[in-house]
């Protein structure tokens, strides 16, 4: 285990230069369009998710592309980590997400989120301001943007009960276009709360789009039925490769915390 917290700091410290080099790289793009950016930001995904195959030996495997449709659309992803809030923004052409509203203030990095046109929330808000924030998301949509959503709200340890919110269903039946459910298991290689980074397959499986139209209920019922499902499965297999690399599932990574 040793060797592994070596490799996660090596990683950590080498993740954030290389973020700090895109962020400055990027700089001649708020001159162009929105789209170079958005070119520099999925580079930046790739190289941060090879960095982690070359330094901790983590490999990922994606299944499931050619179920992803083309146009507007709701993509519903369990949440585990960091790890997917950048990884996700490589397959899709006009990527939406919502984020804290105080990312939006951090120099450069904030302001090329604003030049995506990404949705800053402010979670303490009340009802009206979330209700607002619902309602961008779903025109933003239906002018044919993917909007990537997570949602529980928040990263959730691996073993939690899963905390489904019904904003995701409002934004659904406003928009009227499918949505496409998304089950992980990054929280095993890169859980919450540690810098700790552990080898392994980290599985992203890209599920059968729900189509348009289903009521808010019938909705909510079905995309979490099928993410848990399918995120239990990858946490199992995931778990069982852990055990024959280190004898053990290491206890960082799978030891269930309080959400």
């Amino acid at each position: 285990m040793a060797a592994i917290f070596l490799r996660s700091l090596v990683y950590n410290l080498l993740f954030y230069l290389l973020l700090m080099c895109w962020i400055l790289v990027a700089i001649p793009t708020f001159l162009m369009p929105s789209r170079a950016v958005l070119i520099i930001g999925k580079s930046w995904a790739r190289s941060s998710i090879w960095l982690m195959r070359v330094v901790c030996n983590t490999r990922v495997e994606y299944r499931g592309l050619e179920k992803i449709p083309s146009g507007p659309l709701i993509v519903a992803s369990k949440h585990q980590s960091m790890w997917e809030t950048f990884a996700l923004l490589q397959f899709f052409e006009q990527p939406l997400f919502i984020v804290k509203r105080e990312l939006m203030w951090i120099p450069f990095f904030g302001w090329y989120l604003k030049k995506l046109n990404m949705i800053g929330v402010d979670r303490t808000a009340g009802g009206r301001a979330l209700l607002a924030m619902t309602r961008q998301a779903g025109e933003a949509v239906r002018r044919g943007r993917q909007l990537v959503i997570f949602p529980e709200g928040t990263r959730r340890p691996v073993d939690a009960p899963p905390d489904y919110k019904s904003g995701i269903a409002q934004i659904y039946v406003d928009c009227g276009v499918p949505c496409l459910p998304v089950a992980l298991n990054s929280g095993l290689f890169w859980p919450r709360r540690t810098f700790m980074r552990y080898p392994g397959t980290l599985v992203v499986e890209f599920l059968d789009p729900l189509p348009a139209g289903l009521g808010r209920r019938e909705f909510i019922g079905r995309v979490s039925a099928v993410i848990e499902d399918a995120t239990k499965r990858l946490v199992e297999t995931a778990r069982q490769e852990q055990a024959r690399l280190f004898g053990r599932v290491p206890n960082s990574a799978s030891e269930k915390e309080k959400a």
